[in-house]
């Protein structure tokens, strides 16, 4: 009876290390050191998605590839930055390949495709001057909510430092090419019949081309995030010189 409780101890002592040792190996988390971990070159919020197929061993580990931008959207130039309304909300969406440059992935070349939507809450209204196809800021105040909205398509190239540690610092810095639509003004009226929303898109100088430049500074899948468009909104001279400011928060989900 003893020898047969001894058997059954020892059994179920195997089968609790077998199954630390297969729970370690199979979820282990990189941390840029053991060479038996088996999820250290998938990094991200899926860092256990493998696709159809198990990763190979060789494969270099990447970073950053599907990074969503949550902003705060402001401009300057003519006008002061800071004095828009909190609710200048945006939002970009960044597929990126990651290149590495260095072994062990320290520094790579991010480069891809990013969608940005911008909406700048200002209140007041941008008038239109038809014979010198310009426009101008105006600082009267307009009944309803007024804002400036637009879509922009970008090329983004980027250098990224990162350390090698799973939870690893980095630092992305770049610029971005593209092309600006659905450039319009938005004034949301209220009236006893409900809400009226007027789109305004008869901007006769809009900027279709744009080129910024950005740094995102953060921890593993979090960072900072700041943008700043060196082209203006408006191409004419005589138009009020604008030129749009991000600020806001990163995520990477892979």
């Amino acid at each position: 009876m003893a020898t047969n409780l001894i058997e059954m101890t020892i059994k179920s002592l195997l089968l609790i290390v077998s199954s630390l040792v297969l729970s370690n190996s199979t979820f282990g988390q990189y941390d840029s050191k053991g060479e038996d971990e088996a999820s250290r070159f998938q990094p991200g919020f899926m860092w256990y998605y493998h696709g159809i197929g198990q990763a190979k061993d060789k494969r270099m580990r990447k970073y950053d590839r599907l990074v969503f931008d949550i902003t705060h959207n402001d401009w300057t130039g003519d006008l002061n930055p800071f004095e828009v309304k909190p609710t200048s909300i945006g939002f970009g969406t960044n597929l990126i390949f990651d290149v590495p440059l260095t072994d062990g992935n320290t520094v790579s070349f991010g480069w891809g495709i990013n969608h940005h939507w911008t909406h700048i809450r200002h209140d007041e209204t941008f008038f239109h001057n038809i014979t010198e196809k310009s426009t101008e800021y105006s600082n009267s105040q307009v009944e309803g909510r007024t804002s400036l909205n637009f879509h922009q398509l970008f090329i983004p190239l980027e250098l990224r430092f990162h350390k090698e540690a799973w939870k690893h610092f980095k630092v992305h810095i770049g610029g971005k090419i593209g092309y600006q639509f659905a450039f319009n003004e938005s004034t949301r009226l209220s009236n006893p019949d409900g809400k009226t929303i007027i789109k305004d898109y008869n901007f006769q100088d809009k900027n279709p081309l744009q080129y910024s430049t950005h740094i995102r500074l953060g921890l593993r899948n979090y960072a900072l995030f700041s943008e700043y468009n060196f082209s203006n909104l408006f191409t004419n001279s005589e138009s009020t010189q604008l030129n749009v400011l991000r600020l806001g928060i990163s995520i990477s989900l892979y």
